[in-house]
Order: C-alpha cells, then sequence, then structure tokens
C-alpha cells in the first residue's frame, strides 16, 4: 500500500526549489538591454522566509543566472543559491553532503525536463499544476496553483501545518 504523500511530509527538513516555473510563471520580460526580468508571488516569498524562521534548510537550485534572483531569494534568508545549473544532481549532492541528508528528508519542487534526475532522487518530488507531463508522472504531489502563483506557498503551508510549525501567530524577520 502506498502511504499518503502527507506523511512524507513529517521527515522532511530540506526545501529544494527551482527558480523558472516555479518561483515564477515562467514568463521572462527582455528588456531593451537585454536583462531577463522575473515576477515572484509574494505569498511564495513570505511562506520561504516562515520556512527559514522554522529552521527548514531552503535551497534554489536553478539554470538561470539573475543577480536579482539571488538578491531577493538572499534577503528571504536563503543562504544555499545555486545559479547557473545545468548539472543540478551536483549542486543537490553537494547539499546532501553539506547537511548529512536521506532522500527520505528532501522535498524537491521543480517543473520541466532539467529537474527530472534530481526529482527521481529525492523521498519528495513535487511540482505546480502547470508542470511538465515527465515532471507531473514523477511527482509525490501535484499543487493545485501554477507556478509563480502560489506552489510554493501551497507546498511548504502543508510543511509546516504537517510539523506543527505552522501557526496564527507569525513573526516572519526580515532583515
Amino acid at each position: 500500500m502506498e502511504i499518503s504523500y502527507k506523511q512524507l511530509l513529517h521527515n522532511i527538513t530540506t526545501l529544494i526549489f527551482d527558480v523558472d516555473g516555479v518561483l515564477t510563471n515562467g514568463l521572462v520580460t527582455i528588456m531593451p538591454n537585454g536583462e531577463l526580468v522575473r515576477n515572484m508571488n509574494i505569498k511564495d516569498g513570505y511562506a520561504l522566509k516562515t520556512a527559514v524562521d522554522k529552521g527548514l534548510n531552503v535551497c534554489i537550485i536553478s539554470g538561470g543566472k539573475n543577480e536579482g534572483v539571488r538578491t531577493r531569494l538572499a534577503n528571504l534568508g536563503i543562504e544555499d543559491i545555486y545559479l547557473g545549473a545545468h548539472d543540478k544532481i551536483q549542486q543537490y549532492n553537494e547539499l546532501t553532503e553539506k547537511y548529512g541528508l536521506k532522500p527520505e528528508n528532501v522535498l524537491y519542487m521543480g517543473d520541466d525536463i532539467p529537474d527530472f534526475p534530481v526529482m527521481k532522487l529525492v523521498g519528495m518530488p513535487c511540482c505546480p499544476n502547470d508542470a511538465a507531463s515527465e515532471i507531473q508522472n514523477v511527482s509525490k504531489y501535484i499543487s493545485d496553483k501554477k507556478g509563480g502563483e502560489g506552489c510554493v506557498r501551497d507546498v511548504i503551508e502543508q510543511i509546516l501545518k504537517v510539523q506543527g510549525k505552522w501557526e496564527n501567530n507569525f513573526n516572519a524577520k526580515y532583515d
């Protein structure tokens, strides 16, 4: 008998997120100077900050290289930010060694083919509801939210509720 994904959330200590298509809707605005501008959901940001404040390891592994993305996520207290990652397994292995992680401790949310290799390794692969079909097929949880539209908040809130860390009295601490 397969266990419910909710049962898997009890063991999660580390959250790894892709950026484009997960923290964003996957669209980029191309500025006249060639800069690619992305939009992120403020509710996802609040949930990320809350997860950090509650002691979860929050990590980013993205193929994109936008330093504005790094600044935004670092301001939320996220320390493990890997940008320009084309072989995401390498960064995943660094994180598992750094934190002594077992697969059952790790949730990874991705949306497209570059996320597939890591998602096959973690205990809790998940995705937004507009992820590629290959990613949906390997996911143990598919959010009812699209990328950039609250899917990160959705999964973080569920983890914190299952672990008894989601409260009505929040004190997210912004630097």
